[in-house]
């Protein structure tokens, strides 16, 4: 296992200010949310967002609009199909990850993530697409790359990957470590680095002390070191988008 399965640290963390301004489209039977860079609605690129256990909720949908910022078409498909962990329920401490986790299995997931890339490649003209997740999603990055599904992706503190998987990649990956995580272990992080020396593909690995799994997208925006970690964490996923995008 090149990272643990989802843990209660996958339950916990912060919801951000801010109001989405992408829409969301049922494409094919599945909710989408859709955010365009400014006055493009037609660019080359485009990035799958893959989302954490909470599936389209205002966190990922406002990074979602930061990566349009940045200037490229962003989608985030409902990997959960209507069933993601409740926020409130991770509030309260209830969230039942172990009864929740069998029902979201590649064999149910992979079908909604490749008909996302395909919809942005084929109906919304994207010629270059790469793949963005936080710690559910990112397996499901590794498995695009696997296949050539899409060009580049990016992680965020990732669960459930397979050294297998990883090690099957066959594009540039980046990932965003956190140093307090019991799920991308340093010992499985290190495991990663030889795994995709082998793999031959371009990568980087960048830690940020001080920080628990899950920062990238849930952190508290007023703890200044959850806030840089957060911020810096986007920064890397766009530098290497547009260096390999």
């Amino acid at each position: 296992m090149a990272s643990n399965p989802p843990a209660a640290c996958c339950a916990t963390g912060f919801k951000h200010e801010g109001t989405p301004v992408g829409e969301v489209k049922n494409i094919d039977g599945v909710n989408t949310y859709i955010t365009y860079p400014k006055d493009n609605k037609t660019p080359e690129k485009a990035i799958v967002f893959l989302t954490d256990i909470f599936g389209i909720f205002p966190n990922s949908q406002l990074l979602a609009d930061e990566f349009a910022k940045a200037g490229y078409l962003t989608v985030i498909p409902d990997l959960f199909q209507g069933d993601p962990i409740n926020v409130a329920d991770m509030e309260s401490g209830k969230a039942d990850l172990p009864s929740w986790l069998p029902k979201h299995q590649p064999a149910n997931v992979d079908p909604v993530v490749e008909a996302s890339v395909r919809y942005v490649r084929e109906t919304l003209g994207a010629k270059s697409v790469g793949a963005i997740g936080y710690c559910f999603g990112a397996k499901y990055v590794t498995r695009l790359l696997m296949t050539n599904k899409v060009d580049v992706g990016f992680a965020a503190h990732p669960s459930f990957i397979t050294h297998e998987e990883l090690g099957a990649i066959q594009g540039p990956l980046s990932i965003a470590a956190a140093e307090i995580d019991s799920i991308f272990t340093t010992q499985l992080r290190h495991e990663s680095e030889n795994t995709l020396i082998k793999a031959g593909h371009p990568w980087q690995i960048n830690l940020f002390s001080g920080v628990a799994h899950g920062f990238a997208i849930r952190g508290d925006m007023n703890v200044r070191i959850q806030r840089w970690a957060k911020e810096q964490a986007f920064v890397q996923a766009v530098s290497w988008f547009n260096q390999y995008l």
